[in-house]
């Protein structure tokens, strides 16, 4: 392992010390919709809390020969069991954010997953990453817009699409609401009074430019105004992903496809039938349904029904390398993180994505030394029963 790509700013020494820079440093509408749930936010905090109830058994007396993080998944080995979920609007929070965080997954070689509202384009992220991108779909209504979409994405060998099913109607997120994010959104006068006090975030975002739907740019009117997006998106967007709809991207994708927010037997059994490389049990970061489980609780079980058939991974709460090594533990195959991702690049600029990455490597490794796991696959063997 090269020890440079361990190497982080001692000053931030956690996710939770980022999260208090980046609130520090960018509008709090800005903070509020990357940090917000859904209605009461209960599901937002259970997917945090109960991580925190999954203990591992530390071993001090058995031989311990070093610690290797490799994994393979979908024909590539990656450096670090551990990815950047996709997360829309990102410039918003930071400038170029999606950028930023491409290119430190690929010098970590980790995956990063971009979104369909994100705003960094499918064509410019594949350039920064060296096609070393996933991407994630929402789903469009029209099946033109949606083989366009796969046309690029095959164009720019992406090698893995992540198809989106748990936004069948957009989360009433009380906080986005308040700011006038939701959809349409709008600058109030408190967001322009937010933006005036975060100069250093004024000024990149002035420099950069205001954040847009890069991907979706082709698809929109030029005449488009802020007022009508919300109109734009629902029509666009609103809609239930089914069994036939994920069919039909099956048969045109001829990549490793991966359905996203699979949480019970049902949708796990029809994403097998489907023939789908992989699922992320999800649950949207909590900001889709306040009343569900949080997505630690069902997987243990997950895998021990379907773990042999297909790829596992985990995603919403996980906040440190420690909830990576309890996932794991867990026997997820992969995990992903997005806040904490965007807590550095919005605290640290252009060294948040690289500071992030080698933060978990560093906890990650320090968890496996404790437990006296050498490399991923030892993870299960120390969970506390």
């Amino acid at each position: 392992m090269n020890p440079e790509l361990f190497k982080y700013n001692p000053q931030y020494p956690s996710v939770q010390d980022l999260k208090r820079r980046a609130k520090r440093r960018i509008p709090k509408f800005a903070f509020d919709y990357l940090e917000g749930g859904c209605n009461d936010e209960l599901n937002l905090w259970r997917n945090e809390a109960d991580f925190r109830d999954i203990q591992l058994i530390p071993r001090y007396l058995k031989k311990h020969h070093g610690v290797d993080m490799q994994t393979e998944l979908f024909g590539h080995v990656y450096d670090a069991p551990f990815g950047i979920s996709p997360i829309g609007l990102q410039g918003l929070m930071w400038p170029n954010a999606p950028e930023i965080l491409a290119k430190a997954a690929l010098k970590h070689n980790v995956p990063y997953i971009l979104s369909t509202v994100s705003t960094s384009s499918i064509e410019r992220i594949a350039e920064v990453s060296e096609s070393q991108f996933w991407f994630q779909l929402y789903h469009p209504t029209e099946n033109r817009l949606r083989d366009d979409i796969l046309r690029r994405l095959e164009a720019v060998q992406c090698p893995v699409l992540v198809v989106l099913v748990d936004v069948p109607s957009f989360g009433l997120r009380y906080r986005e609401i308040k700011a006038g994010l939701s959809m349409p959104p709008k600058m109030t006068i408190n967001n322009f009074l937010q933006a005036a006090i975060r100069p250093t975030w004024a000024f990149e975002t002035l420099r950069v430019g205001i954040p847009e739907f890069a991907t979706l740019k082709p698809y929109m009117d030029k005449s488009l105004n802020l007022s009508q997006l919300g109109k734009f998106m629902n029509a666009t967007f609103t809609g239930r992903v089914d069994v036939d709809k994920v069919k039909a991207i099956r048969d045109l994708w001829k990549g490793k496809l991966v359905i996203k927010g699979v949480v019970c037997d049902e949708d796990m059994e029809a994403s097998i039938g489907l023939g789908a490389d992989g699922v992320i049990v999800s649950n949207h970061g909590g900001r889709q349904i306040d009343a569900g489980e949080s997505t630690i609780k069902p997987l243990g079980a997950l895998v021990e029904k379907y773990g042999d058939q297909i790829k596992i991974m985990i995603d919403s709460g996980l906040r440190s390398g420690p909830d990576i090594g309890r996932s794991l533990a867990c026997g997820a195959d992969f995990t992903f993180m997005g806040r904490p991702f965007m807590y550095g690049v919005s605290a640290l600029g252009k060294r948040g994505g690289d500071h992030t990455i080698a933060l978990l490597k560093a906890q990650l490794k320090q968890v496996m030394e404790q437990v006296c796991c050498e490399k991923l696959s030892d993870f299960p063997g120390t969970l506390a029963k």
